[in-house]
């Protein structure tokens, strides 16, 4: 009976840790040649925030809405970005996971 607890155990970790990698690739398509997408390091273009200060200053969940909406700014350089409600998930986790101190 063991055994079969450690095998759901695994497979629901690795569920989880699924989404934050989709972010992850979300994010290094859209948005890592101006943002520092990791834990570390500058970001691209001086202007952008690293995403893991963003992390820190807003709630991932309070994100969403912006992501499913559309993100838009005030200055050309930002495309608009809008996301299907499988990558704001996605997302989410990925803006949890780079706020979560390891």
């Amino acid at each position: 009976m063991s055994g079969i607890r450690v095998l759901l155990s695994f497979v629901a970790s690795m569920t989880i840790a699924v989404p934050a990698h989709a972010g992850m690739e979300l994010v290094q398509e859209h948005c890592a040649r101006c943002h520092a997408i990791a834990k570390t390091g500058d970001s691209p273009l001086a202007d952008a925030p690293p995403f893991r200060e963003i992390a820190q200053r807003y709630p991932a969940e309070s994100l969403a809405e912006s992501l499913a909406e559309g993100i838009v700014t005030g200055h050309a350089e930002m495309p608009e970005f809008v996301f299907s409600p499988g990558e704001v998930g996605q997302l989410v986790d990925y803006f949890a996971s780079l706020a979560k101190d390891d």
